[in-house]
């Protein structure tokens, strides 16, 4: 009998919620493996095991090597990963939703695809920026006016706080290093909560690609999503490690330091988790709930695993 290499695939039930889980774990220069439940780590400095369960995302820098088990593992503990580099990001990758349902998912497509349901989710997303303050008429071109001009004033109040310069936001893909010290920390906080926006929509099972104010891109709710939470996390982290470090060569890194524990001093995922369910308008339903069902258009959901052909055959 052939011996059992690594532990058997997960159950649902076992795997971490994506509101408890921690953030996100960034490495470089190092090579993956997969040993039983954990990630394994190997670098010049020797082995650590990272259990795949308790992180949102793994974002891979410079010089990493990942092993086909290893992917195995990410994939089956719905692990998302985010391939980063000097010059930003460069490819996203996610494992099976971890709620294994379809409910936000098939909500979230109902409510892009009619004009009002879409006007209405945007509106929402706007509200939740300006709580004091009635959006609920304005167009969508008013409203992007608005949120243009509170993000250039999150800009420059951080400028004040911190001391440090600013004059505009410059980002070019192609060169990272090109960048001054803030824009480098800027791109480096805001990738960060990319990643772990994008892992919270893909661990409820939504789609990443269904955005309701960006469009056209298959990352489009992440952007919107994202866009939710800049002010209170990423630009005043973007401002605060620049205020501190300067010109350091390595102020990426330092950046995702400090994103990582105002993640999780801010109790990040969890709001996450809600606000999103809020958006679809399932904030009240349970949608872990592993039930397949064959959809008809006259008489409701039926029964899977049923031999129809078999109750035809007796009908007769």
């Amino acid at each position: 009998m052939a011996k059992q290499v690594g532990a058997k695939k997960p159950d649902r039930y076992e795997l971490g919620r994506a509101r408890d889980r921690v953030t996100f774990l960034y490495l470089e220069h190092a090579k993956l493996n997969r040993k039983n439940s954990a990630i394994q780590v190997v670098d010049e400095r020797g082995v650590v095991y990272v259990p795949a369960a308790i992180l949102s995302v793994l974002m891979l820098g410079l010089g990493v090597d990942v092993t086909h088990r290893a992917m195995e593992l990410i994939g089956e503990s719905g692990l998302s990963v985010v391939w980063v580099g000097e010059r930003g990001v460069r490819q996203y990758a996610s494992g099976r939703a971890l709620n294994h349902s379809s409910a936000l998912l098939e909500a979230q497509a109902r409510l892009v695809s009619h004009q009002r349901s879409r006007l209405a989710v945007a509106r929402q997303m706007y509200q939740m920026r300006f709580p004091n303050d009635d959006v609920s008429q304005l167009t969508m071109q008013q409203l992007r006016g608005k949120e243009g001009a509170r993000v250039r004033r999150v800009y420059l109040d951080q400028s004040e706080r911190t001391g440090v310069a600013w004059a505009r936001r410059e980002y070019n893909p192609d060169d990272f290093e090109s960048g001054t010290p803030i824009n480098k920390a800027l791109t480096a906080a805001h990738q960060a909560l990319y990643g772990l926006s994008y892992s919270v929509i893909t661990a409820l099972g939504a789609s990443a690609g269904l955005g309701f104010v960006h469009t056209g891109y298959d990352l489009s709710f992440v952007y919107d999503f994202a866009d939710l939470y800049k002010a209170d996390f990423s630009i005043p982290v973007a401002f605060s490690v620049t205020a501190k470090f300067g010109n350091d060569p390595d102020i990426g890194s330092k950046t995702r330091l400090a994103m990582r524990d105002a993640f999780a001093d801010g109790k990040l995922l969890a709001r996450m988790v809600k606000d999103l369910k809020s958006l679809l308008g399932m904030a009240d339903a349970d949608s872990e709930v592993d039930v397949v069902s064959l959809w008809d258009d006259r008489l409701g959901l039926q029964k899977f695993g049923v031999q129809y052909h078999d109750l035809q055959e007796d009908e007769r």
